[in-house]
């Protein structure tokens, strides 16, 4: 399963300063003007897990292979995106191909970096980009709102159900409610599911913040300063400090965050909420030739996490053998943990859990 995270924010906020930083590389151009970004850059980071690590030492695989994050720096939208304003819609398309997003607000002064607003203003800055993506769901619904509701004259109840819904949602959203804020049950995220709106996305907010802040970091001060609600995920992150990061070794790093009063990387945060955002979870399968990561869903089932390897997999499911990361570790691998009795033969109906040691079981 990949995993991709759009990062936007308005111009100059740092997007690309800090995809650079996240990614260790010099993708993304990094310029003192609006729309230095044109083209949406791509950056691959693995996700870091120690399980994974200590699986390998165990198995001696010939390959590890852990899963990855697909970040996206997209180019700066402004006030009138919606309409066409600064690059326009081409970007908002760039938005809609991702699972979540990352919004960057600046929250530091330096007189030296332009603001397309020339005011420093976190909150103003949240409230543009969520209006433009606000506007442009409008536009979707209002378009698909019309076909709804002459396709409820048929007098078919799940036409009329269809309808009633996108009316809800575009009265709501009007008010400003981002899609994703709506109450709706799974039934009606699944009939939404394909008008592919921007703000049913989940969204995360980084906070670009100077080097010698982030270990004072109040983030219950910050989600309120910028009216965000108190499930909203926010995480610092210093461009600069996460750059340094790059150049250390693991040692060097430890002892680097805790001179500054921090317990680990802006990245690794960043990747674990977005994994808590979007639901995810973890299996592992491990043998000689691999260990490898598998990214699933919570409450998938044994068959749903096996076509994750492969489809055929899902198809031809007849049971999994699934041993408990901790089961695994004190058992000191799969022989030990079968003379142990800890390996469990599961069938369709098994939820993966997060960390299980898998191998499945199917029919071609």
């Amino acid at each position: 399963m990949s995993l991709k995270i759009g990062i936007v924010g308005l111009p100059n906020v740092g997007k690309s300063t800090i995809f650079n930083a996240l990614t260790r590389s010099k993708g993304a151009a990094v310029a003192n003007y609006p729309f230095c970004t044109i083209e949406p850059n791509v950056g691959v980071v693995e996700v870091p897990d120690e399980r994974l690590k200590k699986l390998a030492e165990m198995v001696s695989p010939e390959k590890i292979v852990p899963t990855i994050i697909e970040f996206v720096d997209i180019a700066g939208l402004v006030k009138g995106a919606s309409e066409g304003e600064g690059l326009g819609n081409k970007f908002l398309s760039h938005i809609r191909e991702c699972d979540a997003i990352a919004q960057v607000v600046r929250v530091f002064e330096d007189s030296n970096i332009t603001h397309v607003h020339e005011k420093i203003d976190p909150k103003r800055d949240i409230e543009i980009i969520e209006s433009e993506l606000l506007l442009a769901d409008l536009q979707t619904l209002e378009n698909r709102l019309l076909k709804a509701k002459s396709n409820a004259k048929s007098g078919k109840k799940e036409e009329i159900k269809y309808a009633e819904l996108l009316e809800r949602m575009n009265v709501e959203m009007d008010k400003g409610k981002l899609a994703s804020r709506i109450e709706m049950t799974k039934e009606e995220l699944e009939m939404i599911r394909d008008l592919h709106l921007l703000t049913a996305k989940p969204i995360m907010y980084i906070a670009n913040v100077h080097e010698n802040e982030i270990g004072s970091f109040d983030s219950d001060e910050v989600r309120a300063k910028l009216g965000l609600p108190k499930e909203a995920k926010i995480i610092p992150i210093s461009a600069k400090i996460e750059e340094e990061l790059g150049g250390f070794s693991k040692e060097e790093a430890q002892e680097f965050l805790a001179g500054l009063g921090m317990k680990e990387t802006g990245l690794n945060v960043l990747i674990r909420d977005a994994y808590d955002l979007l639901k995810l979870r973890t299996y592992f399968t491990a043998g000689p030739k691999e260990v490898k990561a598998w990214t699933i869903h919570i409450g998938d089932l044994a068959p749903r996490a096996a076509g994750v390897i492969h489809t055929d997999f899902e198809k031809g499911f007849i049971k999994a053998e699934v041993i408990g990361y901790n089961d695994y570790v004190f058992c000191g691998g799969e022989v030990g943990a079968k003379d142990k009795g800890v390996l469990r033969i599961e069938g369709k109906e098994y939820e993966v859990k997060d960390g299980d040691v898998m191998h499945f079981r199917f029919a071609v």
